[in-house]
């Protein structure tokens, strides 16, 4: 394609720059990034649950995460914050009986104190203390987090040197807070791996729907950039960058 083919194709994904819950099936097949960790965080929790379990779901989404668990719904509560989600997750978890809540996962969470056996968290906010409130003694935190370097070389080549985004969001310091909260600290890893763009356009549409590590980029105020990126894919057929990940378990003491 040419310049101006290209400008089209980019524009019209940056129009269609939308997602429902968490779901990038649009670019599916455009790109890749690393899903097998050193660990498999479903596997880790379905571990930790048993029938009894009441179970908490930080930031759900779109409950894609949570309803993959099978878990019996009347010992199920869910909070999510993000508009477009909230809506979808009160039309969704609702009606099966989760008790579902719109909350600031970084925030009060409204509920009692000591209401869960396990609180889980998959990419979501969260407050130490908060989360040490509502569970049991003996209740369990487990929580897959993005770190503060995830993608930062996609973002630095569309954007320049940014600031991070999340500078907390390395595991030593999120260990280090949950201590500081009165957990037990049972496993702690940290894990880079590759992401790969194999066009443009799914880059275009990548960066607006996570606009929180790509502030302010557009197709027409980033666009040199865009054909810089456009050259190096067409010289080594992809763009790589980084994913940043790391796993924490903690338990609140008996």
């Amino acid at each position: 394609m040419n310049a101006e083919q290209l400008l089209a194709s980019w524009l019209a994904e940056e129009e269609i720059a939308h997602i429902h819950g968490w779901d990038f099936s649009h670019i599916r097949g455009r790109y890749t990034e690393q899903q097998r960790l050193a660990w498999q965080f479903e596997t880790i929790v379905r571990t930790l649950l048993t029938p009894q379990t009441r179970l908490l779901d930080m930031d759900t989404g779109g409950g894609e995460f949570l309803l993959s668990l099978n878990h019996p719904y009347a010992l199920t509560a869910a909070t999510e914050n993000y508009l477009p989600n909230v809506q979808l997750c009160k039309e969704k978890l609702l009606s099966l009986g989760i008790d579902f809540k719109q909350a600031d996962a970084g925030g009060q969470l409204p509920f009692s104190d000591g209401s869960f056996d396990l609180v889980v968290n998959r990419h979501g906010d969260f407050n130490p203390q908060e989360i040490f409130r509502v569970l049991k003694p003996g209740g369990l935190f487990a929580t897959q987090q993005v770190g503060a370097e995830n993608d930062r070389e996609l973002v630095t080549l569309l954007m320049g040197e940014q600031p991070l985004p999340f500078p907390e969001q390395y595991l030593e310091k999120v260990k280090s807070a949950f201590a500081q909260a009165g957990f037990d600290i049972l496993r702690a890893q940290e894990a880079f791996g590759p992401i790969r763009f194999f066009d443009i356009g799914a880059l275009v549409w990548f960066a607006r729907v996570i606009p929180w590590e790509f502030p302010g980029f557009s197709v027409r105020t980033h666009l040199d950039a865009l054909y810089r990126a456009q050259e190096i894919l067409e010289k080594e057929g992809e763009i790589v960058g980084r994913t940043h990940r790391f796993l924490l378990i903690a338990r609140k003491p008996c």
